[in-house]
């Protein structure tokens, strides 16, 4: 039995195990296998949501192992530690559970075809305190603690607010700060989420006592927001934000991070909650993978056509992957490159089991959109036509924006069942809180 291994069930990783699974469906010599340290996935550009309330999680992860019934591959439940190039031998580490107990010993698993998918994670680029004291929003279980200390912290303001009042007749609500480093589509969009969020949450109390205000802080490295949007979107999307009362302070650095905020070199900038969202790097275990090339951020360095670039067994995508672009620069860290990293996979494993010459990567951007919560939403979409940027803005943005998930969708569940998983979700919407607020 041929063993093709993905490792990572992320936007790509899923995607292509989907498509290599109803393809070998009927094959008694291939098998498909998935790897993934958590049983089930959720699209990485709803994190800022769920770590906000705006959405559950619950209603929109797939798990592995019945999505994998459903669609003909094996699931295992497992991290990468290593991988033994000279037996074709991937190692998982161990699992134990809270107590420490071992739930499954160190795995081997053998490999025909490799597949190196499993994502990117925050740069904190050494900065000191801020693995201590920083939040960070790299899968759902994350998201999910900071939601939950976010909902803790409000309800102790809360409570504060209501002794306050009772004593003193002071009408003044307190003020939970929330402080954000990274000035991408993370940090920005978790900004407006939360500006949401707090909104939501000051009409679950009908008076002014109990009530909390969010005092949200952006801070950018850089000189302005959304690097990789055109300037004037930039400058939309940073006037959005400022107008619905986030303070943005680009061209600010963070020398350190402790438990009362950021410093800068000019200054503290006090916070209760604090966020890490910038910069982007693949996990460390990649760093010490004998006989593969990375880069200074865990990246694997591949060919063009995906292959590592010293074994051509191993194809990587997604984040993980260091991939030149033609042009000069490389690939970015985007849902939309690795969903076409695993269709170009997909062709030259298959390709190579006909023994035809694999064909290159070509990264096609479509562009970029950016939600401002239900404040705004702004980006570009690449004309085929003309090749150029085209700007939009507003409810048309915001329709293109809900379409990416969409597509993500129609990739590993087919229309039919997109399309009841759209129809399931305007009925929860209906008849839940638009918050989630426990």
């Amino acid at each position: 039995m041929e063993n093709i291994v993905i490792v990572g069930g992320g936007a790509g990783g899923l995607a292509l195990a989907t498509q290599l699974g109803n393809k070998f469906k009927r094959s008694k010599k291939v098998q498909v296998i998935l790897v993934d340290k958590n049983p089930s996935h959720i699209w990485k550009p709803l994190l800022h949501e769920v770590a906000a309330g705006s959405i559950d999680s619950a209603f929109d992860e797939l798990n592995y192992r019945y999505h994998g019934k459903k669609k003909h591959f094996n699931f295992i439940l497992g991290s990468l530690e290593t991988i033994d190039r000279d037996q074709k031998t991937l190692v998982l580490a161990e699992r134990r559970d809270d107590a420490g107990e071992l739930i499954t010993p160190k795995q081997h698993l053998h490999y025909d075809y490799a597949v190196i998918a499993i994502g990117g994670v925050s740069n904190d680029f050494g900065v000191p305190g801020a693995k201590e004291h920083c939040y960070f929003l790299d899968d759902k279980d994350q998201a999910e603690r900071f939601h939950q200390h976010l909902l803790n912290q409000t309800d102790r303001l809360s409570c504060e607010s209501l002794n306050s009042t009772a004593d003193t007749n002071n009408s003044a609500p307190p003020v939970l700060r929330i402080g954000i480093v990274g000035g991408g589509a993370t940090g920005v969009e978790l900004a407006a989420e939360l500006q949401h969020t707090a909104q939501g949450l000051s009409g679950y109390q009908r008076n002014v006592a109990g009530k909390v205000d969010y005092k949200i802080t952006l801070i950018e490295a850089g000189p302005r927001i959304l690097p990789a949007l055109s300037e004037k979107l930039s400058n939309a999307a940073q006037r959005t934000l400022e107008k619905i009362g986030i303070d943005v302070h680009c061209n600010t650095g963070v020398k350190s991070c402790s438990a009362e905020g950021f410093i800068t070199p000019d200054d503290t900038i006090a916070c209760n909650i604090r966020v890490w969202a910038a910069g982007i790097k693949a996990p460390s275990q990649l760093a010490s993978i004998a006989g593969l090339e990375c880069n200074n951020r865990n990246q694997l360095l591949v060919k063009p056509t995906l292959q590592s670039s010293n074994d051509e067994r191993i194809f990587v995508i997604g984040d993980c992957a260091s991939c030149v672009l033609p042009s000069g620069g490389f690939v970015p860290p985007r849902a939309q490159a690795a969903h076409q990293m695993a269709t170009l996979v997909y062709k030259n494993i298959l390709r190579s089991h006909r023994n035809k010459p694999l064909r290159e990567f070509r990264y096609r951007d479509y562009g970029s959109l950016v939600s401002l919560s239900n404040f705004n939403t702004v980006g570009g979409l690449i004309s085929g036509f003309v090749g150029s940027e085209m700007r939009i803005g507003g409810p048309i943005a915001r329709l293109a924006y809900l379409s990416l998930y969409r597509m993500h969708l129609l990739a590993i569940h087919g229309i039919y069942n997109s399309l009841l998983i759209a129809l399931a979700g305007r009925i929860h919407r209906a008849i839940k809180p638009k918050l989630k607020l426990h």
